[in-house]
């Protein structure tokens, strides 16, 4: 609940970078044992306002206020003196060092890795967020390491934790045990400004909301009154569609089939695959969910051709073993893939999009003929996708990196599904994008499906996946659990496979192994 002197109040922030104003004149107000959301589509200013919060930049107009006394944050050393906290996104922890060195680390002093150690743990059991100080980071799961960074944050008895999407990476017990958590915090009179995609947590647990569009304030608001469809209408001034999809299940023979699927990962902190299995088939959405770094970046290699299998007959795409083919093999044979990563991996960041376009459609597209490039073809193939996608952008041809990322996910995706594969697999197809963005790639894929494509979808976000997949499996330390129908999954039993429950012993993890 806010009181008549906020917390943190932020008053007419301006931001500018170059001619972009990132944040117009920001008003924020959070007040102490607040649940607070920022809310925004791609792009709308949420990142700068909480870097300033949290001393990483200065505004450009503008004040801030902590308990009534106006400050200037200098650095992140400075937020946290005064009692502000960030979970980001991204994790930032050192994979070879333990969970207590890196919290030590973290904390401004030069108390003792031995202190820290037994401070850590008082605190995380305290708080529901068991650890063990003494393991190294890359043994952990990626719920675990979401712990360290909150736990380091709260050993530094913060007054206002920020969290940026802390949900994305979690089963859906671990999200309940994360809610847990946050309303012992709020009782102890800890404010909470949150950033999440997912409206219905929003929903759930924030007690206001208030939303950007284009850099200002557009609306604030109390969640618990609205609903998830009205909040997505104020965070991109239109309404956004439900995603249309009822639950089919093909007779059709598998277009992709993989088959005792083993492979060692090339990174020594990866995941080994074993024993994998997989049908997909055309007119489906088969859907893989599980927590991050459980084998998906190897699975998609694998399938993708990145990574060969040992034996050509593991993989059969239409009817033909493809083991030993390399991406562009199984292109021409009708698939298409769009990896996780979109800047670097989908796209290389300082090539321009028509560039982009020609490498990832050399070899199926038509872009090159008698040795020479079809530029024009290729621009023209820019602005198909552009068009199909809303991506929006400055100057008809830019650089990857000088798209927004959620633009940028629009293009990579769309690149791909205006090809018509026969089979498309899509890693992650939604991550980091606003509701808007998320809605019109749904809808594409389903579309795509419906249109007699076989799809497969790894995602982390279980919700996409009871939205858009007709299949789901679980994949967890390099294993797969079989597909099922959709329609029949509850989410319980799901997230207990994200968490390991029934895939008995053994562990296929490079981690565990060593």
């Amino acid at each position: 609940m806010t009181t008549a002197t906020p917390l943190m109040l932020a008053s007419g922030i301006v931001k500018r970078f170059g001619a972009l104003v990132a944040n117009d004149s920001v008003d924020l107000a959070i007040g102490p044992g607040e649940v607070h959301a920022l809310l925004g589509e791609n792009g709308a200013g949420k990142s700068t306002l909480v870097k300033i919060l949290y001393g990483l930049l200065q505004p450009d107009a503008g004040t801030l206020a902590w308990e009534g006394r106006t400050i200037s944050l200098k650095s992140p050393a400075e937020a946290r003196r005064l009692g502000i906290g960030m979970v980001f996104q991204h994790f930032s922890l050192f994979e070879a060092l333990t969970v207590a060195e890196n919290v030590a680390l973290a904390l401004d002093g030069t108390e003792p890795v031995s202190a820290v150690a037994d401070r850590l743990v008082s605190v995380s059991e305290a708080y529901g967020l068991p650890l063990d100080p003494r393991r190294e980071v890359w043994r952990l799961s990626v719920g675990e390491r979401q712990r360290i960074e909150i736990v380091r944050c709260l050993m530094q008895n913060p007054r206002l934790l920020i969290l940026d999407e802390p949900t994305s990476v979690l089963t859906p017990q671990e999200t309940e045990g994360l809610f847990a958590t946050l309303a012992r915090i709020k009782a102890e009179g800890c404010a909470i400004l949150y950033i999440s995609h997912k409206l219905e947590e929003v929903r759930r647990i924030c007690d206001r909301a208030t939303i950007l569009r284009h850099g200002k304030v557009v609306a604030t608001c109390d969640p618990r009154q609205e609903s998830a469809a009205s909040l997505a209408q104020m965070m991109v001034g239109s309404k956004v569609m439900p995603t249309r999809h009822e639950p089919v299940l093909s007779d059709q023979a598998p277009f992709l089939r993989v088959q005792d699927l083993s492979l060692r990962s090339p990174d020594p902190h990866g995941t080994h695959l074993s024993g994998i299995d997989l049908e997909v088939r055309p007119g489906e959405i088969t859907g893989i969910a599980g927590v991050a770094g459980n084998g998906q970046d190897e699975l998609f290699a694998a399938l993708s051709g990145e990574i060969l299998a040992a034996r050509a007959e593991v993989i059969i795409l239409a009817g033909q073993p493809v083991g030993h083919g390399d991406i562009n093999t199984r292109r021409k044979l009708g698939a298409a893939f769009v990896p996780e990563e979109r800047l670097g991996h989908a796209a290389a960041p300082r090539l321009s999009l028509s560039d982009n376009a020609l490498l990832a459609g050399h070899a199926t597209n038509g872009f090159v003929r008698s040795g020479l490039v079809d530029k024009p073809g290729t621009l023209g193939w820019v602005d198909r996708v552009v068009a199909a996608f809303d991506v929006r952008k400055g100057p008809r041809d830019p650089a990857a990196s000088a798209l927004s990322g959620g633009n940028l996910q629009k293009f990579v995706v769309g690149r791909d599904i205006l090809r018509n594969p026969r089979l498309l697999i899509v890693s992650q197809p939604t991550w980091g994008v606003d509701a808007g963005a998320a809605a019109l790639i749904r809808q594409a894929l389903v579309d795509l499906a419906r249109s007699g494509a076989a799809v497969l979808v790894i995602s982390q976000d279980l919700d996409e996946l009871f939205e858009i997949a007709d299949r789901m499996a679980v994949i967890f330390h390099g294993r797969l659990s079989p597909a099922q129908p959709t329609a029949g999954l509850a989410r319980e039993a799901v997230g207990l496979l994200m968490g390991g429950s029934g895939f008995g012993p053994g562990e296929a993890r490079a981690r565990d192994a060593a």
